[in-house]
């Protein structure tokens, strides 16, 4: 019992869930057995002392049927019957988050019962839940064409000679279907980009042309995806990246936290590959973005910051060479880091912020302090570590450090991208260490190769000791 779906089940509901849901096993509606009520609440106990032994079928069955030899047959079959009444639970929780659709369906109970005021009473409210909901999004779009569709619905069922809505079911269902489409697509490529995979485009050349055609950017939905698609798939029009960033910054309130924050990434993935082509400008709009994004609180999910959001907004911010910002975010931020992860992540920023500012000694200092188990945090520990032995001519010291990174890069399992990254980091460090610092040819030569490379992060560094 210990592994089952149950124990998983009780194991992840909140406080407020497990109350709920006892409230749901009391009523003879949901549940008429005594001993599932029995097997909820010890298990419940068991779970809260982490009472490992307790979620044993044999512990527990004495305190479901006191005075029976234990019985699997039994165990088994109130375990089956506890399982099938939460799956019930969770499915009424579900379906009662979307409060407008659920008062479409309470309306539509209504319209087949042929019961006409609760009728309009339940659209009513569902068109006023509607109004009030909070975003803008597709689900919004969503429900304005169900609400359009069961509208149409009464109006026919009452078989007057009245005008249709048709044409305001139609257009529901388009705006639905066009940031639907755009969203979905946005992700495709995103994915694709990442992953190597390549997905049919479906209809989204037409999709395209009808929004331009049509004119949809006052729906915030649609532009927002509109120009997220067109910033990734035209990179070099910097335009739809500056109407994406627009989108954000006025109507990113309009989105659920979840999906602002995909919206967020696409623009940041934008700024990242510009500055791998060497466009270090876009380092500033990264960093805006970061900033907005903490401000509106989009990085953090369930009082947790991702731990490469977390290096990715001290590695913007370094950069930019905003110093005294970057203490202050690690300082304050570094709560918000998982457990597990905080202590090195904490550790290993303040260890750039020092070398950033020029302060070897502690860099070095606090590095060796500390072993990395993640292996890109274990890589850019490293990459400090090379430029500072160089600049401080520990030639020796660099050639052993290249040559162990080389050898690390070739026995970890790394993403492609990253593990060319620090190959050609490696390849282009050993070349500095060669040139003649004499001579212009050789100089202009390796500065020509550096430029044209690509990934390569630490180009500026290269090309500054050049």
């Amino acid at each position: 019992m210990k592994r089952s779906r149950l124990i998983r089940i009780f194991s992840a509901l909140s406080g407020k869930e497990r109350r709920e849901l006892r409230k749901w096993l009391l009523s003879p509606s949901h549940n008429q057995r005594e001993d599932v009520i029995l097997l909820h609440d010890y298990l419940f106990n068991a779970i809260d002392t982490e009472d490992a032994a307790g979620l044993d079928k044999k512990v527990a069955f004495p305190h479901l049927y006191p005075n029976e030899a234990f019985d699997d047959a039994k165990m088994r079959q109130v375990i089956f019957f506890s399982l099938k009444v939460v799956e019930e639970f969770l499915i009424y929780q579900e379906l009662r988050k979307d409060e407008v659709r659920s008062r479409i369906a309470l309306a539509r109970i209504y319209r087949d019962r042929k019961l006409d005021k609760s009728y309009q009473k339940a659209i009513k409210a569902a068109k006023a839940a509607h109004e009030s909901f909070p975003y803008r999004n597709e689900a919004f779009l969503q429900n304005e064409y169900l609400l359009q569709q069961e509208d149409y619905t009464y109006i026919v069922s009452q078989n007057r000679a009245i005008p249709m809505n048709l044409q305001e079911v139609s257009d529901a269902l388009d705006r639905s279907y066009l940031a639907d489409r755009l969203r979905q697509s946005c992700h495709m490529l995103a994915h694709q980009k990442v992953y190597k995979t390549d997905y049919a485009s479906g209809l989204i050349d037409k999709v395209l042309l009808h929004v331009e055609h049509e004119n949809f950017m006052d729906n915030p939905a649609i532009a927002t995806y509109y120009f997220g698609y067109k910033a990734i798939v035209e990179r070099e029009n910097v335009d739809f990246f500056n109407q994406l960033k627009v989108q954000i910054s006025q109507y990113g309130h309009l989105f659920p936290q979840s999906e602002i924050k995909d919206i967020y990434l696409v623009a940041i993935n934008y700024c990242i590959g510009r500055v791998n082509q060497g466009e270090r400008s876009f380092f500033r709009d990264m960093f805006d973005l970061y900033k907005l994004g903490l401000k509106e609180q989009v990085f953090i999910e369930s009082g947790i910051v991702s731990r490469y959001t977390f290096r990715n907004i001290v590695t913007t911010a370094l950069v930019l060479k905003e110093f005294d910002w970057v203490e202050a975010f690690i300082l304050k931020y570094k709560v918000y880091l998982a457990e597990q992860y905080r202590e090195s992540f904490v550790h290993f920023n303040l260890s750039k912020l020092h070398f950033e500012r020029g302060d070897y000694d502690e860099a070095m200092k606090l590095l060796s302090q500390f072993e990395y188990k993640d292996i890109l945090l274990n890589l850019n520990a490293k990459a400090m570590l090379i430029k500072m032995y160089y600049e401080q001519d520990e030639m020796d010291t660099l050639e052993s450090l290249l040559e162990s990174v080389r050898n690390y890069l070739q026995r970890k399992k790394i993403i492609a991208y990253h593990k060319s990254n620090y190959k050609n980091f490696i390849r282009f460090t050993k070349k500095l260490l060669k040139v003649n610092p004499y001579s212009e040819a050789q100089k202009a030569k390796l500065k020509k190769e550096i430029a044209a490379v690509s990934p390569l992060t630490e180009k500026a560094w290269l090309l500054k000791q050049l």
